[in-house]
């Protein structure tokens, strides 16, 4: 069968940022064409929408999957679509995705025809036998598959997350994936789920707690396939498992790799595996993503991180003397008001570290959703971004914006000021003279993407698609919230992030 797969376009976070290259997508990609069917990619993150009109018209796919991690993407999907229907008659469109397997029901009555199933959950064990299933017009029996005709069992889960290895090769513009300076920047996935249950976050519920890791040989072996000299490497929290860490980094050693890495951690896995982070700053690892999150034990607490302002603080100076570059990322309370943004300024140019600041932002999936959503201001998926806000804010919405703007210009301002001009300037140099020219454009593109005039007019535009609202309010059972559970039909048992909790921490309160 052709299949045509695509990636949605950037969001205002990736303008600037960064523009990660779909592992995701890619990996899903294999598992098709390792099945034998006929696969291309269209990655709009990097390539145009009018590319994607040719390859409809070229290619004639027999069927589309659009991946969809985020919720603000879900319009232009429906949208293509739409399109991809007119363009190629008969073809079977499908969504998969992080975001979309929550509101899998109401994004198919949206789409009015235009969608013909939804995949929910991870997407390498159901697209071969959803295009087997399609033959027969049988789709809605492929466990995890929704369908107007009904739904199938609960969606499985790999055994390993080894393989299927990502299709690469089916990438075109590879050079426009970066973070930061890290310019070009691929990326690798060494674990899968979360053992921890932050209130805002839904990568626990997605997994049902569950927490796999690749083999060390496995994983060395696919990043000795990557051509780019940096790697990202996605895991939700890097390296919880010191063995784990220790082992890839033992196996990266003995064939001899050499690369500059950028991953996402938490201060107290950092603090208790000081040993295996050491470690990977001999192998290149330069950069850290740390979710700090709030600054006081008040905002932890709320977000239920499980960990104390004490340690993060620590952490950032572990991070320091091993010489990694962290930046910090901090949620914004729509309840703040001038003085704790105030605050945040004077805590973020008090610090080298960079500073990130998000939105508080109620998901689909997340525990806030279910007490947070009835509150919401607007439904429209394209806000649901970080970088909205979408229940009501102390100040007025407008004020609020021009704080938010005015706390990331400052923090802006910091990092392209003299004393760190000669450093960029460096970078600078050593990217544009490989014809890397992303981490150029982001450094003077702040202004015109972090706009509080934007972000306003951002709410009035009209809306086509919106969320569906929680039937009820309050937190479900846990269990309620997830997608995969363990020891389902189908799944193998794992080591569940409720072990792994109560072994670090304490049971769950």
């Amino acid at each position: 069968m052709r299949l045509l797969l695509v990636h949605p376009s950037a969001l205002m976070y990736s303008e600037i940022f960064l523009r990660l290259e779909p592992l995701g997508l890619e990996r899903v990609a294999a598992a098709a064409r390792e099945a034998g069917h006929q696969v291309r990619v269209v990655d709009l993150q990097v390539l145009s929408r009018k590319l994607l009109e040719q390859e409809l018209r070229s290619f004639q796919p027999e069927a589309l999957g659009i991946s969809l991690n985020y919720l603000a993407n879900i319009p232009e999907a429906i949208e293509i679509a739409h399109s991809a229907k007119a363009a190629a008659p008969g073809c079977f469109v499908f969504f998969g995705g992080h975001s979309i397997s929550f509101i899998g029901d109401h994004v198919l009555e949206q789409a009015d025809g235009a969608v013909d199933a939804i995949a929910r959950g991870e997407g390498e064990t159901v697209v071969v036998p959803l295009l087997e299933a399609v033959r027969d017009g049988a789709a809605h029996t492929v466990p995890g598959v929704v369908t107007a005709e009904g739904r199938g069992p609960a969606p499985k889960m790999l055994d390993s997350i080894d393989r299927p290895r990502p299709a690469r090769d089916l990438m075109r513009r590879r050079n426009r994936y970066f973070i930061g300076e890290l310019d070009p920047c691929a990326s690798i996935e060494f674990t899968r789920g979360c053992p921890w249950d932050c209130s805002f976050c839904s990568a626990w519920t997605f997994y049902g707690r569950s927490y796999r890791r690749a083999a060390p040989e496995a994983a060395a072996e696919e990043m000795a396939s990557i051509r780019e000299p940096n790697v990202f490497i996605v895991d939700d929290v890097a390296f919880i498992k010191p063995d784990h860490g220790h082992g890839i980094a033992a196996e990266l050693e003995r064939r001899n790799i050499r690369k500059r890495y950028y991953l996402e951690t938490r201060a107290d896995v950092l603090l208790r595996n000081e040993e295996v982070f050491e470690r990977w700053t001999k192998l290149g690892l330069k950069y850290m993503f740390l979710g700090m999150e709030a600054l006081d034990a008040d905002g932890l607490d709320q977000f239920r991180k499980r960990i104390s302002p004490d340690e993060n603080f620590k952490a950032l100076e572990k991070a320091r003397r091993m010489g990694i570059s962290v930046a910090i990322n901090l949620i914004v309370d729509p309840g703040w008001d001038e003085e704790q943004f105030r605050l945040v300024r004077e805590f973020a140019l008090a610090v080298p570290e960079i500073v990130h600041l998000t939105v508080m932002t109620p998901y689909p999936g997340t525990e806030v959703w279910h007490t947070e959503a009835r509150q919401l201001t607007t439904r429209d998926y394209r806000l649901f971004d970080i970088q909205h806000a979408v229940v009501p804010t102390r100040l007025p919405l407008e004020h609020f914006y021009r704080e938010l703007v005015s706390t990331q210009a400052v923090i802006n301002r910091k990092h392209l000021g003299l004393s760190t001009a000669i450093g960029a300037l460096r970078v600078l140099g050593r990217n544009l003279a490989h014809g890397q020219t992303n981490f150029a454009r982001m450094l003077w593109r702040f202004g015109r993407v972090y706009n509080a005039d934007r972000q306003l007019a951002d709410h009035a535009r009209p809306v086509r698609y919106e969320l569906p609202v929680p039937e009820r309010r309050g937190a479900p059972g846990r269990k309620e919230l997830f997608v995969h559970t363990i020891g389902r039909s189908g799944t193998r048992t794992q080591e569940t992030g409720q072990q792994q909790t109560e072994q670090q921490t304490g049971p769950a309160q």
